[in-house]
């Protein structure tokens, strides 16, 4: 089932999330609910906020492309991306490490607008998966950046707020109009 993507200036888009306390059906048909969503607008991640629930719930599938992820561990053994994707994933915990380096973001709460985000390189995820198992997540790449930019939802931060004071000075009429038209 299609969910409705809330847009920028929902005020969803900017509370703080509560962890996920039940991993059952309801959980798991949200997350394809999810999924189905974010395949239907094109994207490689959705956030349960996104879809107007405050809820630290995760969908991500990323497509194999050579260059998209070059790291990834999984529990420490080596993975690769095919293994883990669609990955679905409850309270996360992050620990973002590494050089940082500008990426151009998107985001299907914020449409129409691509921006220049520096992000660290790598992150380390220790997350829950759909069934409740923990697994930890050591990748670089698309990937990494993904994860933080969709766990940023879950502590109300889009990506348009991490952009460079130019950028933010650049996006604010865009951002304006996008605001009175949610």
């Amino acid at each position: 089932m299609l969910l409705e993507i809330a847009q920028y200036g929902n005020p969803v888009l900017k509370e703080k999330c509560r962890p996920v306390e039940h991993f059952d059906d309801g959980l798991k048909a949200l997350a394809e609910n999810m999924l189905e969503t974010m395949y239907a607008a094109e994207g490689i991640g959705l956030a349960a906020p996104q879809v107007s629930i405050p809820i630290q719930l995760v969908v991500i599938d990323i497509p194999e492309e050579e260059e998209s992820v070059t790291w990834l561990k999984v529990n420490g053994e080596d993975k690769e991306l095919s293994d883990i994707m669609p990955l679905m994933f409850a309270n996360p915990v992050l620990e973002p490490y590494g050089p940082m380096h500008p990426f151009h973001e998107g985001c299907l709460s914020v449409l129409k607008i691509r921006a220049s985000v520096v992000r660290p390189d790598f992150v380390k995820a220790t997350v829950l998966l759909i069934d409740g198992r923990e697994v930890t997540i050591d990748c670089n790449g698309l990937l990494a950046r993904c994860l933080q930019h969709e766990c940023d939802h879950l502590n109300g931060i889009l990506f348009v707020e991490r952009v460079s004071s130019a950028q933010k000075i650049t996006l604010r009429n865009k951002l304006k109009r996008l605001a009175t038209g949610y």
